[in-house]
């Protein structure tokens, strides 16, 4: 069996010395774009493969990113990860996926766990979290982020947006149409932090236009999916409550009240209005067009991973917190645009 090829052979072979192949593996080495060009092509010429193990451990680095994630079906946590690993890829940085599926318990347990491997930052989605999952992340010498939320206590460094001010502007929008009856379905769960803070901004915005903000029902454990919100459109009308509107605190469950809606006869938005949360792809696709709030799940992800290659290129011991708002986007369609 031939040997594998080793650097000091694609060195001879670029007519290079062996410190410099290993720079031209690192792209933010001083390794010019002509000289790396030729190397990576003798490299692959000679079926070699860099073994990044070594050069980790000098710079007691791993490469990878720690990032949790409360659910894997979610589309927008999906987005997110998905800008995140590709901002990440710029600095040859993998990610290292965890699923806590809403619990702190089960969070702290993979925070546990990902912390003995030693990532090079870690990154939490959601800014609540067990009193020993904050003390293990204090005591860490890496980067912390909390995305998609804006803790009044943050760890260390913070890219997110308040739900609750989110939610109110959906509030402010339906009153604006001429609604004042209007429910809201789902965040009574103290598992989904993020459907909580969309029913506080629910009740604060209701109660700020000096309206009745009663209308609540649960939809279940997170997440809630579209049957837990039809669900809870059955319970609204079984009460004969005259309702001019519903919210759902994400959009399947919006959509799934819509449905039940249009199965008693009920036409949206002429009879009944219908918003939800999130912008996920059915809400354009349903008819009528679902009004929603776009989390802008993408850019979480994109300034997340722009910072952390920011606070490791620096000194993450050095710098301090920060804190990067998102600013979600309501989108107005025909659920709640007036009679068709």
């Amino acid at each position: 069996m031939q040997n594998p090829p080793k650097m000091k052979d694609v060195a001879k072979a670029a007519g290079v010395s062996p410190m410099t192949v290993s720079r031209a593996f690192k792209k933010h080495a001083s390794v010019s774009q002509e000289t790396r060009s030729r190397i990576l092509a003798k490299a692959r010429e000679l079926g070699y493969v860099f073994d990044s193990t070594a050069s980790n451990l000098r710079s007691k680095r791993t490469g990878f990113i720690a990032v949790t994630i409360p659910s894997l079906n979610n589309a927008n946590f999906a987005d997110t990860v998905t800008a995140l690993t590709a901002e990440l890829a710029e600095d040859d940085l993998q990610v290292l996926l965890g699923y806590t599926n809403y619990n702190p318990d089960d969070e702290q347990r993979l925070v546990e766990q990902l912390l003995r491997r030693r990532p090079d930052a870690i990154v939490l989605t959601g800014g609540t979290h067990t009193a020993q999952t904050r003390m293990l992340l204090s005591q860490t010498n890496i980067p912390v982020i909390e995305i998609w939320d804006i803790p009044e206590d943050p760890i260390q460094h913070v890219v997110g947006f308040s739900n609750a001010k989110a939610m109110e502007g959906v509030v402010d929008h339906l009153v604006a149409q001429g609604h004042r009856a209007i429910g809201l379905i789902g965040g009574e769960g103290s598992t989904d932090t993020r459907g909580a803070d969309r029913r506080a901004g629910f009740v604060a915005a209701m109660t700020r236009h000096g309206l009745s903000a009663d209308a609540l029902v649960a939809a279940g454990d997170a997440p809630v999916s579209m049957q837990p919100g039809a669900d809870a459109m059955a319970q609204l009308l079984a009460t004969k409550r005259s309702l001019d509107a519903v919210v759902g605190v994400s959009d399947l469950s919006a959509f799934g009240a819509m449905s039940e809606c249009q199965r008693h006869g009920m036409k949206v938005p002429k009879d009944i209005a219908v918003a939800g949360f999130g912008n996920f792809e059915i809400s354009s696709t349903c008819n009528p067009g679902l009004t929603t709030v776009d989390a802008c799940s993408s850019e979480i992800g994109l300034k997340a991973g722009r910072l952390l290659r920011r606070l490791l290129l620096d000194s993450a011991e050095t710098a301090p917190p920060q804190l990067i708002e998102v600013q979600p986007k309501l989108i107005v369609r025909p659920s709640t645009a007036g009679p068709l």
